[in-house]
């Protein structure tokens, strides 16, 4: 049975409690992380928190949110991690969120660095950096946001030809399966023990999110938007397939290899899957319910004090931060709370008739 929509309130409370917790293992935002070296909390795993966290203030708009997010980002000089002539997708990650702040006040230091990182790539003349799946959701929607607030299309442009360049030059992207390869090193012959593809769960989670991301900035008849759709459909089509009957999907989608929950890639299709049901892209009589089992399963990850559970350590594929229980915990909290309130504030749009 369908989840009702008077349920949307205990979905909200329940990413308002995971949300608490981050904050408060994590009062100060300028902090560097200190995972087995020092990292400036501007990093990819932090910046995809921020992804979370501004999904969660469109619907539930308090400001300490805010206050938050702005302290990280003027501590940073609202700049990309390394310099603005970084070009490394991950240390671009954060850009995404320094552009929904520029979009929402229209203040040109909150975009300036920005600009200058992303023509200086562009300027390049490059379109081969996005050799590992993950980057394609660190940078592409970079791209695409920047496209839509500045009105120049060449952003996209610029965005699509790399995105390209991962799926068909480097065949990154197996049309037949409906998954990617997590990057050349684990495309076919690597195989899992028990003979399967390797096909990462939070790999594909990235991809199937960046896709999502980049056409809510684009209109419905973008020639862009089709390319993407086809290739969200197609993923759509296989991931159906592949989830487990407690909701979950495994680290290693095809796989028996490291089965088990896994939050992350789990949150990330919800995600994914939940706005295509909202906006009547996917059929909601076969998928709601998919979307259903996903929250429950997402539910289910939440300790009494907000805490994560079954949340993958960062790394490549599915033998990362194994092995991965309702109690262990990660090498990185950040993203998987990112991935968390993405998929969280996806379905409680879903439930709610929210937009």
């Amino acid at each position: 049975m369908a989840i009702q929509a008077q349920d949307a309130a205990g979905v909200l409370s329940l990413a308002r409690r995971v949300n608490d917790y981050f904050v408060a293992q994590n009062p100060d935002p300028t902090q560097p992380t200190f995972v087995k070296k020092k990292r400036t909390s501007n990093l990819w795993t932090r910046a995809v928190y921020y992804e979370g966290l501004m999904d969660l203030y469109s619907v539930d708009p308090d400001k300490r949110y805010l206050e938050y997010t702005d302290r990280w980002a003027t501590y940073h000089k609202w700049t990309a991690r390394g310099s603005v002539d970084d070009t490394n997708a991950d240390n671009q990650c954060c850009e995404q969120t320094y552009i929904d702040r520029f979009a929402a006040t229209g203040d040109s230091v909150m975009i300036a660095p920005t600009t200058e990182n992303l023509n200086h790539q562009m300027a390049t003349g490059r379109k081969d950096y996005w050799w590992w799946i993950d980057a394609i959701q660190m940078a592409m929607p970079v791209y695409a946001k920047y496209a839509k607030i500045s009105g120049d299309r060449h952003y996209l442009d610029y965005a699509m030809d790399c995105y390209r360049d991962a799926r068909d030059r480097r065949g990154l992207f197996n049309i037949t399966d409906g998954l990617w390869w997590r990057d050349s090193v684990y495309k076919a012959p690597y195989k899992e023990p028990d003979g399967k593809n390797c096909y990462w769960s939070r790999g594909n989670g990235w991809v199937y999110a960046a896709l999502v991301r980049v056409m809510k900035t684009v209109d419905a008849d973008d020639p862009y938007y089709k390319e993407l759709l086809k290739d969200y459909l197609l993923m759509t089509h296989a991931l159906v397939k592949l989830q487990r009957r407690d909701g979950y999907w495994n680290a290693s989608l095809v796989s028996t290899n490291y089965a088990g929950p896994e939050m992350t890639g789990t949150a990330l299709f919800l995600y994914g899957m939940a706005w295509g049901v909202r906006n009547g892209i996917l059929d909601a009589k076969e998928y709601r319910p998919v979307c259903d089992k996903a929250w429950k399963a997402l539910r289910s990850c939440v300790h009494a004090n907000g805490f994560l559970g079954y949340n993958q350590g960062t790394g490549a594929d599915p033998s990362t931060g194994q092995p991965v229980t309702f109690n262990s915990v990660p090498d990185f909290e950040d993203y998987g709370t990112g991935c968390w309130l993405l998929g969280a504030v996806e379905y409680y749009r879903l439930i709610n008739n929210r937009k």
